[in-house]
């Protein structure tokens, strides 16, 4: 008898109750994905969280008592310690909602017409540790809202004082992530093996005290090493 992998917990955090029990169709049937419980409001998500102790939890943005993006920070903020993977599923147009939560702890986004295929799969990506960011939704959207707040800051950014810790090739290495390269990709192109790319990756985020690759691209595109024109 072969014995089968657990499967994914996954948490539903969202006020339609329409949307919300598609999600729990289309989740639950699937072998490796088990809906253990669901939330209408920003409050409940938090205190399912820690309750039901999910692997993936399936946010939105835009709820009652408590917005996606502070039960993120909650959830898998700065702190924050065995804490699931967040993955925002939201409409386009509220980008700069969609950056505060990538920067809140979120480790990738779907919009919410994507279609179901495609969120089964965001679920598993960011359930193995992965980032959920497109290339040029990355450059659009978390580029183009980056470049509005760096702006507008009265101040240089700290987020550049950061960046000093890392080396020359830790600096090329983060510029190719944030354009949104997977490490077979960046190896490619500065020839180098997947394993070296990967132990690059893993020094940058030690150093830089991420969690992810998707709060590295959110800080490289905040501090300005990368612009939405690259």
């Amino acid at each position: 008898m072969i014995d089968r992998p657990a499967p994914i917990r996954v948490l539903i955090c969202e006020d339609q109750a329409l949307v919300r029990a598609g999600y729990v169709t289309i989740f639950s049937a699937q072998p490796d994905l088990e809906v253990v419980g669901e939330a209408a409001d920003g409050l409940a998500a938090v205190a399912a969280t820690r309750s039901l102790q999910p692997n993936v939890v399936v946010m939105d943005i835009q709820m009652p008592d408590l917005d996606g993006i502070e039960a993120t920070r909650r959830i898998a903020g700065p702190g924050t310690t065995g804490s699931p993977k967040v993955l925002v599923v939201t409409t386009f147009n509220v980008d700069g909602y969609v950056y505060e939560a990538l920067r809140a702890g979120a480790s990738g986004f779907l919009l919410k017409d994507a279609p179901p295929a495609e969120l089964i799969n965001g679920v598993r990506t960011i359930a193995r540790g992965e980032s959920l960011l497109a290339p040029a939704v990355t450059r659009t959207l978390i580029g183009q809202y980056a470049e509005r707040v760096r702006s507008s800051a009265p101040t240089a950014s700290p987020d550049l004082d950061r960046l000093e810790s890392l080396a020359p090739r830790e600096l090329e290495v983060l510029k190719l992530v944030a354009t949104g390269l997977s490490n077979a990709e960046i190896a490619a192109h500065l020839v180098l093996s997947p394993e070296t790319v990967k132990t690059y990756v893993s020094r940058i985020l030690t150093k830089l005290d991420l969690r992810d690759r998707v709060q590295a691209v959110v800080l490289s595109y905040r501090a300005g090493l990368v612009t939405a024109d690259n």
